[in-house]
């Protein structure tokens, strides 16, 4: 399949607001990618899918998810992450793309997880700090986005975490390890 008929598949899927944000993901998933030396096709392609879900109903995701082999976590923190598994499923079954790298990123973008690969971190930080996108903190992630992929998601997954903990909303298991991993190796990286 094409870009372009994978754009034009996506759009009927997407309120207009939300793929002009894919549209932008794109584009910054591609920038990431050259960068920091990701494949840059690849990139692509898994931000063109990566909200392919996101109008889904919550009983459809959430059967889905008991239905497959998508970690049941997901249905019971349920709202803004489920889209993104399921995502990763639909477009597998339902678009034939079997590429596991882009599935993984498609997977992983709105938690992230322990050991992320290059190109999942690309398609997760491209989503974070997308042009459109506007909130506190962001502007310090994009900043070091310019000069090292890891700690430009180590400070989006911070940000994350405490915006989460000062709504009292609960965290994703994988955010968390997310966290962990991408600390860890900081530390270390310092000894």
């Amino acid at each position: 399949m094409s870009e372009n008929e994978a754009l034009e598949i996506v759009k009927q899927e997407l309120k207009p607001p939300r793929y002009a944000h894919t549209l932008r993901v794109v584009e910054e998933s591609e920038t990431l990618a050259k960068r920091f030396g990701a494949n840059v096709e690849k990139a692509r392609e898994a931000a063109i899918w990566h909200d392919y879900a996101k109008y889904r109903s919550l009983e459809e995701m959430t059967k889905i998810v008991y239905e497959t082999d998508i970690d049941d976590s997901f249905a019971e923190i349920g709202g803004e992450l489920l889209h993104a598994p399921v995502g990763s499923y639909l477009v597998k079954t339902e678009q034939g793309i079997c590429d596991e790298d882009v599935l993984k990123a498609i997977r992983s973008h709105t938690t992230g997880r322990k050991d992320m690969s290059l190109l999942e971190k690309v398609v997760f930080l491209a989503d974070y700090i997308e042009p459109g996108r506007s909130f506190p903190g962001l502007q310090a992630v994009r900043e070091e986005a310019e000069r090292d992929l890891d700690e430009a998601c180590l400070l989006s997954i911070k940000n994350t975490i405490t915006f989460l903990v000062n709504k009292q909303q609960p965290i994703h298991p994988d955010t968390f390890h997310a966290y962990n991993d991408f600390a860890l190796r900081k530390l270390k990286g310092r000894n």
